[in-house]
């Protein structure tokens, strides 16, 4: 038997722990799912045979040691600044690891040890990052094998409601992945290559710096830069490339009235609110606004930030959230961000009703003979309901297969991984299509 400790089953871990349980006969598996909430460990291994529920500590360094010590692989869903302290202890105790979150330079930092301990790290095999490297990766290598030379490289990706689950909401979107996340993009540094040249985008110039797409059958959607874009370009062998570019995907019109609180101040997490707990929403966006007597909230915003009267759209977004209500806030030594947070989670939850959906797209500009073909790849996953969403679908399986590849010798690379080599991202792919994760490819003229 080989025994998998899962840490975390939040809401991006229930089509994660579906394929354990699901493939734990076969495989010989043991599960033991970790989380600091009981209850939620009990229902979702929903009294399964192979499977135990676990109160557990992430803080708690002796429970810690003790529950990897006893697996032979560890998943990790938590946070990703925990992430650190479960790899050492893997380390320690010579265990694979597997995670969806990015590399941070401190996990880079293990690679050498891990290869010494002959264990698997495996990062950023989920979706955004995970399932973009390897189905670019595949295409890389494909335009490479016939001789062909890359020129350009865009890749976008988002987590949106399904066109059925948009209507009466004009923002178009709800929270189904870390709502935090949400509320925090694109605040680190933001920067790409185009033609050749280095671009930098500022935060407060983020969400006005977007491109149209269109994926045929789910309509427009619009792109706005991800992180850094550059050092992709040796994650992926592609060092002469002049243009390379990963985004998010929303639909038209959400990053114009999101970069309304980003001009506010509404996004900022660098501080706490005084009396926080007592304001309400409405108090909350006028104490970022200047005085004037007489005037409500509403048009002092709009005259703060030069917003048409007759921008309804944008409007319509705004008071649609309730953000101009009396409703108390009522969270103590709250930053705005948190606030914001709050906030939207009263509108941006998904109802029982409500599907959401990933979208994934690729556009590789290439030369083969001679001749500049451009590709498009995308990839669409709608989600059964508010628990197999299409985002705990595209994190969780990636993950699960991952880890069933490595405990069954298939992975055999060491250190500290990315599913960017043919001999990780093939077989992941390839089961993923089983589950109807598949790409659509076709050469656009």
């Amino acid at each position: 038997m080989n025994n998998i400790l899962l840490i975390g089953a939040g809401r991006s871990a229930s089509t994660l722990i579906e394929y354990l349980l699901n493939n734990s006969e076969k495989e010989q598996w043991k599960i033991t799912v970790a989380e600091l909430s009981l209850d939620l460990a009990i229902k979702k291994i929903n009294g399964h045979k192979n499977a135990s529920p676990l109160l557990f500590d992430i803080n708690n360094d002796e429970q810690r040691t003790l529950e990897v010590q006893k697996a032979d692989l560890v998943i990790s869903m938590l946070p990703a600044h925990m992430h650190i302290a479960v790899a050492k202890d893997c380390l320690t105790y010579k265990k694979h690891m597997v995670t969806a979150s990015y590399v941070s330079k401190e996990m880079q930092a293990l690679n050498q040890e891990a290869k010494k301990a002959g264990i698997t790290l495996m990062n950023e095999i989920g979706v955004d990052p995970g399932i973009d490297h390897m189905s670019a990766m595949k295409i890389i290598d494909e335009i490479k094998a016939q001789g062909g030379k890359i020129i350009s490289f865009e890749s976008f990706t988002g987590g949106l409601l399904a066109p059925e689950s948009e209507k009466d909401n004009p923002w178009k979107y709800k929270f189904s992945w870390n709502p935090r996340n949400v509320i925090l993009a694109g605040q680190g540094a933001v920067k790409f290559l185009h033609e050749g040249n280095y671009k930098y985008i500022p935060y407060h110039k983020l969400f006005r710096r977007t491109e149209i797409l269109e994926v045929e059958g789910y309509g427009k959607f619009e792109g706005y830069a991800n992180r850094d874009s550059i050092s992709y370009r040796e994650v992926y062998d592609l060092n002469d490339i002049r243009t390379i570019y990963r985004g998010t995907l929303r639909r038209p019109g959400y990053c114009k009235a999101w970069d309304v609180f980003v001009q506010l101040g509404a996004t900022d997490d660098s501080y706490e609110i005084e009396d926080s707990e007592n304001m309400t929403y409405r108090e909350f966006i006028d104490s970022f606004l200047p005085h004037s007597p007489g005037d409500s909230v509403e048009l002092k915003l709009s005259n703060y930030l030069k917003i048409d009267q007759d921008d309804f759209e944008i409007h319509e977004k705004l008071s649609w959230l309730g953000i101009f209500e009396n409703t108390k806030v009522g969270l103590k030594k709250a930053t705005p961000a948190q606030i914001l947070q709050h906030i939207m989670e009263q509108k941006w939850t998904l109802d029982k009703a409500d599907k959401d959906m990933i979208v994934m797209v690729h556009k590789f500009e290439y030369e083969l003979n001679g001749i500049k073909k451009h590709l498009q790849s995308s990839m669409v996953i709608t989600g059964d309901d508010t628990i197999q969403t299409a985002m705990s679908k595209t994190v969780g399986l990636p993950v699960a297969i991952a880890a069933k590849l490595i405990l069954d010798g298939t992975i055999k690379d060491r250190g500290v991984l990315i599913p960017v080599s043919k001999s990780i991202y093939e077989p992941v792919l390839n089961e993923l299509k089983t589950y109807g994760i598949d790409f659509v490819e076709k050469i656009v003229e």
